[in-house]
């Protein structure tokens, strides 16, 4: 007898369950000012969000050399720990329906996901201040795979959770997210309340976007079919 593949629903973190530009942004120009550097631009930052941190930084300063990368990605955290415990900003808000519709796709027999560019800490806390950890059967972070839009994380959700690419979604709102899962052969749904474009995450390989997450439930069943 042949098993079904289980149906496994993966969601990008940063830009796709919280809006978190504004703890990102603060914490890389503060990063950038600590190491002497011209201010860098709100929308390049924004640009970058979803690849793994000493990525990110190499990006945004393409002439400097790899160590110092490595070295800023260090600055970057110190500056991001002290925004958010010395300065006590609040966590991060979900975007309108996140809670909602991931109860109710979990609640429908759905798997699901997480695969971010963040840590594993970053990504602790969200669920935690949100209570969602329970949602959750397989996390996947920067601290373990390459940076997007290498397969490495979705091949690995797809083996924990039991699944298959053709029976997995990646949900997120970058193009890293729509690359990363057309390179793990998995379905990609792209949303419009991040950091990217609609036209952009369409042609880095969605093959739907949607503004609401409200709208996630009805697409989701329309790819991968309903639970049996």
């Amino acid at each position: 007898m042949i098993s079904t593949p289980l149906k496994l629903i993966i969601f990008d973190c940063d830009g796709t369950l919280v809006d978190s530009q504004h703890m990102i942004v603060g914490a890389m120009h503060e990063t950038f000012k600590v190491a002497g550097l011209a201010p860098v631009d709100d929308l390049a930052v924004r640009r970058i969000v979803g690849l793994s941190l000493v990525e990110a930084i190499a990006v945004l300063l393409p002439d400097m050399p790899e160590q110092e990368h490595a070295r800023l990605a260090e600055v970057y955290k110190k500056a991001f720990y002290r925004l958010r415990v010395e300065e006590a900003a609040g966590p991060d808000p979900l975007y309108p329906g996140t809670k909602a519709v991931l109860e109710q796709l979990n609640a429908e027999g759905y798997l699901l996901g997480v695969a971010t560019g963040n840590s594993v800490r970053g990504l602790n806390r969200v669920l935690e201040e949100h209570s969602l950890r329970h949602l959750f059967v397989t996390l996947q972070t920067a601290d373990s795979h390459p940076s997007k839009p290498h397969p490495s994380m979705i091949h690995t959700a797809v083996a924990e959770a039991g699944s298959s690419p053709q029976a997995a979604m990646m949900i997120g709102d970058t193009t890293f997210d729509m690359m990363m899962a057309k390179n793990a052969g998995a379905h990609g749904l792209g949303v419009d309340w991040g950091y990217h474009q609609s036209h952009e995450l369409k042609s880095s390989g969605a093959t739907e976007v949607v503004s609401s997450f409200l709208d996630i439930p009805a697409y989701v069943k329309s790819v991968l079919g309903a639970v049996a």
